[in-house]
């Protein structure tokens, strides 16, 4: 029988927790009828800094079961999303981290769902870890928690007893994924169809819209950055744009990538693959038609490039995320 300790916490994501303690109850009531075992698979309980009632960011009251002081042993403790995700200061945060970084220290496994990867990472336990979290705020991630291997592709991540998932309702991967590993593949299969759950979702890849950072005080390279966001249909240069902006193509270079995270011509490369997205989710335009638009003229290659920053081809994009 495995143990998890959900902690709640004020304006938390409250289907982090209690979609994950449906999950695991369904995996029981499986586990019970189908593999006619008597003793439940899991075992849930819920704790708040106080063990008092918290409010979650939409409205909901939880009621934990104990403090998390009172919590002396357990198998895997599990953090929700946080709204403001960048809000982890203050005493009652650094308490948090400590009865995390404690439990972690003697043995009991971390999981993180969503944006609670920056409680994770205040922690520090992360650095030097392979992790995972809401892609929208990985461009605020890598910049608060630089020495976390953020793969911020991955749907779901697993390093030296640290779980992380990533955006939303990836919570149900992590399910599936404990499901299999404390019961069986059979268990898990049986749980992913009554709830209607892919089960080999691997990338959250599919679903990003490309974050094209600016919170940067770069007057020169938000410049630059604004200059192809208004042209790149147009054959760009990079070595001419640096140098219409007065700088070496390779001092340029480097202090693009500073400023956003991605070198310019990767930048420009994600540009025109998110236009070519867009137009594939609201037009019918063909996909030859669409690379010329956004810039390219080698249709086999803006393929490849379509492919290797989404996961999937072009037909099965507009399949999937199609609105038109």
């Amino acid at each position: 029988m495995i143990h998890f300790t959900f902690l709640a916490e004020n304006d938390c994501l409250s289907s982090g927790i209690t979609g994950t303690i449906d999950a695991f109850s369904v995996a029981n009531l499986y586990w019970q009828a189908i593999m006619k075992n008597t003793t439940p698979l899991f075992t849930t309980e819920i704790v708040t800094p106080d063990g008092k009632m918290v409010k979650t960011n939409g409205g909901i009251m939880i009621m934990p079961d104990r403090a998390m002081a009172d919590i002396t042993e357990t198998d895997l403790v599990v953090i929700p999303g946080l709204f403001k995700p960048f809000d982890i200061q203050g005493k009652r945060f650094a308490q948090i981290s400590e009865w995390i970084t404690s439990h972690y220290d003697s043995g009991t496994r971390l999981a993180s769902t969503c944006t609670g990867t920056f409680l994770l990472g205040r922690t520090g336990l992360l650095d030097g870890k392979i992790a995972t979290t809401n892609w929208q705020y990985a461009a605020l991630f890598k910049k608060s928690f630089p020495l976390v291997d953020l793969r911020i592709n991955r749907i779901f991540t697993e390093d030296s007893g640290i779980y992380c998932a990533g955006a939303a309702t990836a919570f149900m991967d992590l399910c599936l994924y404990f499901i299999k590993k404390y019961g069986t593949s059979e268990l898990a299969k049986n749980c992913a169809k009554s709830m209607l759950v892919d089960h080999d979702r691997e990338e959250q890849t599919p679903y990003m819209v490309q974050d094209f950072w600016k919170n940067h005080s770069d007057e020169i390279v938000l410049n630059s950055q604004l200059y192809m966001e208004d042209n790149f249909s147009k054959k760009i240069s990079i070595n001419s744009l640096s140098q219409d902006l007065g700088l070496s193509p390779r001092h340029f270079k480097r202090r693009f990538k500073k400023a956003t995270g991605e070198n310019p011509l990767s930048y420009l490369q994600l540009l025109r693959v998110e236009q070519a997205k867009k137009q594939l989710e609201t037009t019918q335009k063909s996909f030859n038609e669409i690379t010329w638009d956004v810039g390219y003229e080698d249709i086999n290659s803006f393929r490849k490039l379509f492919r290797k920053h989404t996961g999937m081809s072009p037909k099965e994009y507009r399949k999937r995320f199609s609105w038109s």
